[in-house]
Parts: structure tokens; sequence; C-alpha cells
């Protein structure tokens, strides 16, 4: 069952905190914020895109970094300061000609329940929070900002019979 889920994906939404940063946030003496990424993440959602797999990023707090990043994976679009993820579900819907079940959401926290229930196929980081770990489709083997949406990218791929093409054409 999981399989027939993961092979409907075409659209990929992360959450940013926990799930592409480890979770951190320090701050220098300026007061400005700085967040650690992972470079395979990065590649995998380029595998991604490769692959006419479509990335969004939500995230509850704002930060400039977190902009950088979305330009650099070349990320379709980044919402900041939502408190409401799935208040962007119809939006979502309507710009990318979507369905729900044609959609991977991963999270790591309490605040990423209500799309993770929406959506056809969840996934939480290891070190998610339990409530998240239990509404999720599927929990990864890596922990938020160490690879695991790298690992997701590549099981939607391998499912859906690309990996191979993504880096071979």
């Amino acid at each position: 069952m999981l399989t027939e889920k993961i092979r409907k994906i075409r659209l990929l939404i992360l959450d940013v905190d926990g799930v592409l940063t480890d979770g951190r946030i320090i701050y220098d003496t300026e007061g400005r914020e700085l967040r650690f990424f992972d470079a395979q993440d990065g590649v995998g959602v380029r595998l991604l895109r490769a692959a006419g797999i479509k990335t969004i990023m939500i995230t509850i707090k704002p930060c400039k970094a977190v902009e950088y990043r979305a330009m650099d994976m070349m990320v379709e679009e980044v919402y900041q300061g939502v408190s409401r993820k799935t208040d962007l579900l119809p939006q979502i819907f309507e710009r990318h000609g979507v369905g729900t079940d044609e959609i991977c959401y991963v999270g790591d926290d309490v605040g990423d329940l209500g799309m993770m229930r929406m959506v056809g196929f969840s996934a939480v980081v290891e070190n998610g929070c339990p409530e998240a770990r239990k509404a999720a489709s599927y929990v990864t083997k890596k922990p938020g900002g160490r690879g695991a949406v790298r690992e997701i990218a590549e099981l939607i791929l391998m499912k859906q019979g690309k990996w191979h093409d993504t880096f071979t054409s």
C-alpha cells in the first residue's frame, strides 16, 4: 500500500526547521540567524526536480537563510510565516493541479500534523516528535537536517522507477 501511495506523488512539501535543518537556530553577535542545511538534501530535491516532481517549502518562522537555500535547491515556492500550513492547500491544489493523494509532506513536529493527515503520503524525520511519528506513513532512518529529505527523494524516485533516469541522462 505504501508503494501505491508513493507512485502517485507529483509534489513534495517540506517543513524547514527540523526537516531541512537539524532544528538548531544559531544567532551571531549581530543577532542574525544561522541555519545548517545538508548538501545531500539539496541534491535529493534537485533529483526530484529532474524527474518532474516539484518541491515547496513551508515554515512558521521566517528567515532570510531559508530563501537563499530555496534558491540554491531550485525549489518552486517558499512560504514563510505560515502558522496554519493546511490553509495553503487550496492554493497549492490550484497552482500545481494536484490532489491530496499526489502530495508528499515531510514534517517533524506537532505543527505538521494537519498537513500530514491531509496528504497522500506523509513522512516524518527519524528524530520527529512521537505524535508526528505516529501520524506518518513513513519514518526516515536519518534525522532532520542530516539527509532525511534525500532519503525521501530516493524512496520516491525508486518506487516510481525514476531513480536511475535522474542521474544517467
